[in-house]
């Protein structure tokens, strides 16, 4: 086996209010310095060297994932405009085709089908592709689209016209996916990112035709802590632009008729309020935190700002969280969150029905789906939980009667009935219950001898939803038991939960997931001496700090591109994410703020002492999670670690960034690994 490679130390000095730091891996920063691609490639051949007496199995697994789901498959159709719309995958391809069939005036497909883009043709001769928000203009003549062929969320915005199959000559380059079109069909708004920072600070307007000096800017976000985007209202009368901090809100409009006139302010930006905003009928919709810290939804007047005079359609409640919601001619369809749980309510207005749509499992996620048609009497739902696969229902608002369209096909003889779900509560250091997501075969014993995978997030006040997915199968019916940690930082039990996981409460979240680890165990649900940990991003900032407050705890652990070098990176403002998180992290500029999250940092509190086998993969140009952080965290390791026979292995996908591989079989490998890693530590026969 070859030796793990070494990075070289080359002290650098840090400080910042008297505390001083040498970083002896900053070197690693330079993307483009040979010596650091030479160290990537020696890593991920170390990595391949270590894991190649199971490369056998890993390639089985390979198979195994691939061969549970359906390579040629087809979406749920949905309508909008005259067409109805849907997205297919054949066998062979990695990416998307997308699709459209003509309607009668009865909604009865009228002609043959129309491709309108495949992907497969654009991602040729591209390590990385990522096609995001296809957009039909209004007179479903011409389709907008986004691709990025790097991974480092720069995107390009392409024009096709669908009326001859051709691409337009139009090309808006470096920005962001987010844009919409004006009602005339020729103009199109969209959000302009800083190309340090990928900060999105501007909107500007296209017309088809013109060039791109042409292009005239509608709105710039002064303020580096916030962000700025554009959308359209659901009854397609404004344009509107938002302003985006963590804390705080602000929203301007344009007559959508008018798209050369100058954007309105709705209501001026005040630090601590968060607002949603759409518009219907004759009224604005506002879902606000204004008196109200899990939201309340309000309507309004075109013309009125007077919160004396705002009409409360639902109020605020202790116990409920809104999340969103979704505007129709007859009901109000809303998103909440209650006891940890997803869940929707349906108000109609004339006020003869409200109710929630019932559901029978104890642990599930269910969200609002793909509605574009407000005149419609039923809803579009999505729903899945940790036995049930992804499923999409027409929900009948009147008759509360749900007809389930599609249910994903898990191929190789599924049976969700062999799988239970539940949830448990673990308690926190300072008493707080914290809900757990379990699932396991029906035949897996509950005697402390089982393996167990914890995953957990907790950051920006995201859930990790209770879902399905068919390749988490290949550790369930070898017997693990996969579990979800609910831990503060997340928004499962509302916005307090989230506040007690953030700024001068984060290591709440670490405790919490400790809590969780030690409470599987104290229940006989997991063996002590196999249980594992995953987190990515933000999750994996949680798991260097609790590999570094608990080393003994885990027997191995995943750390997905894990934002590890926190200090370092919050006090950098010349790369994407800094200035805006503030509100997330603090500030280290101020010294309260530095210190505590001195206290915390992963790659700043490694002590050499023995550590749980260690998988951590980045990639090189992802924009969220610079590569060099987990890098770094990793050389950092070796130079602490000791020949103790535990793995320490970094993976970096020279072609991706922050989500991954993009294509689907380079997807199933990745997890092909991150299975084969966990399966050989908890001895698993893999020959």
């Amino acid at each position: 086996m070859k030796l793990a490679p070494t990075a070289q130390k080359r002290s650098h000095r840090l400080e910042k209010h008297g505390d001083v730091r040498i970083d002896n891996y900053h070197w690693l920063r330079e993307r483009d310095n040979p010596e650091v691609r030479v160290y990537l490639e020696a890593e991920n051949a170390y990595c391949r060297d270590v894991m190649s007496p199971v490369a056998d199995f890993e390639e089985r697994l390979f198979k195994e994932i691939k061969g549970r789901i359906k390579q040629t498959d087809t979406s749920v159709p949905y309508r909008e405009g005259s067409y109805v719309y849907q997205r297919r995958y054949e066998d062979g391809k990695d990416y998307g085709i997308y699709c459209r069939q003509k309607t009668d005036g009865a909604g009865r497909l009228a002609n043959r089908e129309e491709m309108i883009l495949d992907v497969n043709e654009l991602a040729s001769g591209h390590k990385y592709c990522d096609v995001d928000s296809l957009k039909i203009s209004p007179d479903e003549r011409f389709l907008a689209y986004a691709i990025d062929v790097v991974g480092r969320r720069e995107y390009s915005i392409r024009f096709r016209d669908l009326s001859r199959g051709k691409e337009l000559s139009d090309v808006v380059s470096n920005v962001t996916p987010n844009m919409v079109w004006a009602p005339d069909g020729q103009t199109i708004y969209y959000a302009k990112h800083d190309p340090t920072t990928l900060r999105p600070f501007k909107i500007l307007r296209h017309r088809l035709g013109s060039t791109l000096r042409d292009d005239r800017l509608v709105y710039e976000e002064p303020d580096p802590t916030f962000s700025c985007g554009v959308w359209c209202s659901r009854s397609k009368r404004f344009i509107l632009i938002g302003s985006f901090q963590t804390l705080t809100t602000e929203f301007r409009y344009i007559d959508a008729t008018k798209p050369d006139g100058p954007p309105e302010m709705f209501l001026a930006r005040e630090r601590g309020h968060e607002y949603q905003l759409d518009h219907y009928g004759d009224s604005f919709y506002v879902l606000t935190n204004s008196e109200a810290k899990n939201f309340r939804l309000v309507e309004m007047s075109e013309n009125e700002r007077d919160p004396e005079k705002w009409h409360e359609v639902i109020p605020h409640r202790d116990n409920v969280l809104i999340e969103g919601f979704s505007l129709f001619r007859d009901f109000l369809a809303v998103a909440e969150r209650c006891d940890g749980l997803s869940r929707l309510y349906i108000k109609r207005w004339d006020e003869t029905d409200e109710h929630h749509v019932a559901f029978d499992e104890p642990v599930y996620e269910v969200n609002i789906g793909t509605n574009k048609d407000s005149e419609t009497t039923t809803l579009r739902i999505n729903y899945s939980s940790l036995t049930t696969p992804f499923s999409v229902y027409d929900y009948d608002v009147k008759m509360r009667e749900r007809n389930l369209l599609k249910r994903d096909e898990v191929l190789g003889g599924f049976d969700e009935s062999r799988y239970e779900t539940h949830r448990i509560f673990a308690l926190a250091t300072d008493g707080t219950q914290i809900p757990i997501s379990l699932v396991r075969r029906r035949d897996t014993k509950c005697d402390a001898s089982a393996p167990v995978l914890l995953y957990g997030y907790g950051s920006y006040g995201i859930n990790v939803s209770p879902t399905f997915h068919s390749s988490r199968l290949s550790l369930l019916d070898r017997g693990f038991v996969f579990a979800i940690a609910h831990v503060r930082g997340g928004e499962e039990l509302g916005r307090t939960w989230y506040e007690d996981g953030k700024l001068f409460n984060k290591k709440n979240t670490f405790t919490d997931f400790v809590a969780c680890a030690e409470h599987l165990m104290s229940e006989k649900i997991a063996d002590p001496d196999r249980i594992y940990a995953m987190g990515g991003s933000a999750g994996g900032l949680l798991m260097g700090a609790v590999i570094n407050m608990r080393p003994d705890l885990f027997h191995g652990v995943i750390a997905q591109v894990p934002f590890v070098d926190v200090i370092t990176t919050m006090l950098d403002e010349t790369i994407p994410l800094t200035t805006g998180e503030y509100d997330e992290w603090g500030n280290p500029n101020e010294k309260k703020d530095y210190e505590y999250i001195r206290s915390y940092s992963p790659y700043d509190n490694m002590t050499a002492v023995r550590w749980p086998h260690l998988l951590v993969l980045t990639g090189l140009h992802d924009s969220q999670v610079q590569y060099w952080e987990p890098v770094k965290w990793v050389a950092k390791r070796r130079s602490l670690q000791e020949n103790d026979g535990r793995r320490l292995l970094l993976k970096t996908d020279m072609d991706a960034g922050h989500g991954g591989a993009s294509g689907r079989e380079k997807s199933y490998r990745e997890l092909a690994l991150q299975y084969a890693f966990l399966l050989d530590l908890a001895d698993f026969k893999v020959s």
